[in-house]
C-alpha cells in the first residue's frame, strides 16, 4: 500500500489548489464549463426581480417629483381594471372585500417581479433579451400611463425613461457582481482551453458575499426609493384644503329634525352602530388611488337634455340651501350577510333642485354622473324627482366628505346600489335618455337598474361562537332603502319565527337595529334572520350571487351553546 503522498490522480481526480492565478495543465476528460463568467441562475433571477423593483421604485419617486397624480404603476392597475374589471371583480371583492385595491397592486409588484426574474434567466445566455423586455415594459406602461385621465403625461414619460434605465442598471450591475472572477462549476474547477483556472473557496465565498451584498442594496435602494415617492405622493393638496373647508348648517333634513336613539339602542356589544363611523365606511370603487381634487379648481357642471346648461364651483355649491339627510348605502357586490353596507348622515344640495334649474327636457330620462376620473354611472331621471332623497353631497358624518368618499362632492341616492348612482369625485352631470348610455359596470355584465334588496345581517352572535346556556342576545341590522324595515323575524333551527325589536330611525332611507333575547339551550343550533320591508315584501329565502343585480338569501349563523 502506498503512501497518500504518493498516489497519482486518476483522469476525473480534482486537481489540489494552487495559489490564486496559477493555471494547471487540465485533467484528462476536463470540458469547458458551462455558464462560466455568468451569475447562476438563482443569482440570474435574484437579479432581474431586484431590476424590476428598483425599475417600479425609480418610477415611483421620479413620478411624484415630476407631477402630483397617481404613480406609473397605479395607472397601469387602473388600466388593468379598465381591461379585466368584468369576469375578476365578484372573485376580488368575494375574497378581499373593500381590501381589494391593495391586493391588485400587491399584485402587480409581485407579478412584475416575477417577469423581472424571468428576464433575468433569459439574459444569462442573451443580454439583449433583458434590455428588449425591459424597454416593451416600458413602452407599455407609458402607452397605458397615458390613458389614465388622472395622470399627468409628462411625469408618465419622465417616470418610464429613468426607470427603464435604472433597472437595467440594476440587472447588469449584479451581474457583473455574480461574475466577479472566474465562475466555478460545482463538480470542479473552470477550464479554458487546456489549462484550469483554480478559484480558492474563500474567492468563491467572496463573490457569493459580494453578490448578497449589492442585492441587499438595491433591494434597500427600491425600498427606500417606492417609500420616498410615496411619501411625496401623499402630501395631498386636496387634503389640506378640505381641513379648511367650513361645512354650512342644514337648513332641512330628517337628520336634522327627527332624534335617533342611541347609536346601539339595546346595548348589545358587537351589533353595528346606527351611524357608520367615516374611517370604517366602505368603500368600493374602481380608483386603485383615491383622486386628489382640489376644491378651488373644482366645478359642477349639468348639462345635456336641458334648456339652462350651467357650471358650479366648489364655493357656489356651498353657498346653496344644504339639507341633511341619514341613508343606507350598499355595494351591489355585498353577499348575504356581508360588510359592504353602511349608514351615514350626508350634508348635501337636492339633485332636484339642480335639476329643475337647470330645466329638463322631456325624454331625458337618464341621469349620469361623471367622476374627474372618468368613471360613469347612470340612473332613471324619476329617481332623482319622486321624493326619495337625492343629494350632491359635500359632507359625511358632520365633516367635508373624506378623499376616499369623494371629496369635494358625490351623489347619493337613496334605494340604489352604488354601480349605478354613488358616483363618488362628481364633476358632471348630463341628461340623457335611458336607451342612449349605459354606465361603467353595464356593458361588463352587471343589470341597469340597480334598486337595493331587502336584506338583513345577524351581528351577534358570531358565527361558530360557543355560548353559555341561558338567555342570549340576538342582534343585527336590516335595510331596505326607500321603502324601510317594518318587521325583522328570527328563527331558532326550524323552530317558529320570533319578532325582534326594532331600533328608531330617522326616516326609510336608513338601516334598521333589531334585537332578539334567545333563551339558548345546549347544543348545536342554526339562527336565521329575515326582514320584511315597508311595503310588506319579506325578503326571499332564495339564494342568489351578487352579480348580476345584488345578492338574495336568509343570513344565518351556526352557535354552540354549553
Amino acid at each position: 500500500m502506498t503512501d497518500a503522498d504518493d498516489q497519482v490522480p486518476g483522469p476525473d481526480a480534482t486537481p489540489a489548489p494552487s495559489a490564486p492565478g496559477t493555471e494547471v495543465v487540465a485533467p484528462a476528460g476536463a470540458r469547458p464549463v458551462d455558464g462560466a463568467g455568468r451569475p447562476s441562475r438563482p443569482q440570474a433571477a435574484v437579479a432581474g426581480a431586484l431590476a424590476a423593483a428598483v425599475a417600479l421604485a425609480v418610477a415611483t419617486f421620479v413620478g411624484a417629483l415630476a407631477a402630483p397624480g397617481p404613480s406609473l404603476g397605479t395607472s397601469v392597475g387602473t388600466g388593468l381594471i379598465d381591461s379585466v374589471a368584468g369576469p375578476v371583480k365578484e372573485p376580488a371583492v368575494a375574497l378581499f372585500g373593500d381590501k381589494d385595491k391593495a391586493a391588485l397592486l400587491t399584485g402587480i409588484v409581485l407579478i412584475s417581479l416575477g417577469i423581472g426574474a424571468v428576464l433575468g434567466l433569459a439574459a444569462r445566455r442573451r443580454p439583449w433579451i433583458a434590455v428588449a423586455g425591459f424597454v416593451a415594459f416600458g413602452a407599455g406602461c407609458i402607452a397605458t400611463g397615458l390613458t389614465d385621465p388622472l395622470a399627468t403625461p409628462g411625469a408618465v414619460v419622465v417616470a418610464t425613461l429613468f426607470a427603464v434605465p435604472a433597472g437595467l442598471a440594476a440587472l447588469f450591475g449584479l451581474f457583473s457582481v455574480a461574475a466577479t472572477g472566474s465562475a466555478v462549476a460545482a463538480a470542479g474547477p473552470a477550464v479554458r482551453g487546456t489549462a484550469v483556472v483554480t478559484e480558492w473557496p474563500t474567492q468563491r465565498a467572496a463573490t457569493r458575499r459580494a453578490f448578497i451584498t449589492w442585492s441587499g442594496g438595491a433591494g434597500v435602494f427600491a425600498l427606500a426609493a417606492a417609500a420616498g415617492g410615496r411619501s411625496l405622493a401623499s402630501r395631498s393638496v386636496a387634503e389640506s384644503e378640505r381641513q379648511l373647508v367650513a361645512l354650512p348648517q342644514a337648513s332641512g333634513g330628517t337628520a336634522a329634525t327627527v332624534a335617533v336613539s342611541a347609536d346601539n339602542p339595546f346595548g348589545v356589544a358587537g351589533l353595528s352602530p346606527y351611524v357608520t363611523p367615516n374611517d370604517s365606511f366602505y368603500r368600493i370603487d374602481t380608483a386603485l388611488v383615491s383622486p386628489q381634487v382640489d376644491p378651488k379648481d373644482w366645478s359642477l357642471t349639468i348639462d345635456g337634455m336641458v334648456d339652462n346648461p350651467f357650471t358650479l364651483t366648489f364655493d357656489e355649491l356651498l353657498a346653496l340651501p344644504m339639507v341633511e339627510e341619514t341613508v343606507t348605502l350598499s355595494c351591489v357586490s355585498n353577499e348575504v350577510g356581508g360588510n359592504l353596507v353602511g349608514n351615514a348622515v350626508w350634508l348635501g344640495y337636492p339633485l332636484a333642485d339642480l335639476l329643475e334649474r337647470a330645466g329638463v327636457q322631456p325624454g331625458a330620462t337618464q341621469i349620469v354622473g361623471t367622476s374627474v376620473d372618468g368613471w360613469e354611472a347612470g340612473f332613471p331621471t324619476a329617481d332623482a324627482l319622486d321624493g326619495r332623497v337625492a343629494l350632491v353631497a359635500v359632507g359625511m358624518n358632520g365633516e367635508p366628505l373624506p378623499i376616499a368618499h369623494g371629496f369635494p362632492a358625490r351623489l347619493v341616492v337613496e334605494g340604489l346600489y352604488g354601480y349605478v348612482s354613488a358616483t363618488k369625485w362628481l364633476t358632471k352631470i348630463t341628461l340623457t335618455t335611458w336607451e342612449a348610455f349605459d354606465g361603467y359596470w353595464i356593458d361588463k355584465g352587471w343589470s341597469k337598474e340597480g334598486p337595493i334588496k331587502t336584506q338583513s345581517r345577524i351581528d351577534v352572535p358570531r358565527n361558530r361562537a360557543e355560548l353559555a346556556a341561558g338567555q342570549v342576545a340576538v342582534a343585527g341590522v336590516a335595510w331596505a332603502p326607500d321603502r324601510g324595515i317594518a318587521k325583522v323575524e328570527v328563527q331558532v333551527d326550524d323552530g317558529p319565527w320570533q319578532e325582534a325589536q326594532l331600533g328608531e330611525v330617522a326616516s326609510d332611507a336608513t338601516w334598521r337595529q333589531w334585537y332578539l333575547p334567545w333563551d339558548a339551550t345546549p347544543g348545536e343550533h342554526v339562527l336565521r334572520v329575515r326582514a320584511t320591508d315597508g311595503t310588506g315584501q319579506t325578503q326571499t329565502e332564495e339564494l342568489a350571487e351578487p352579480a348580476p343585480d345584488g345578492a338574495t338569501g336568509w343570513h344565518t349563523r351556526r352557535v354552540v351553546v354549553t
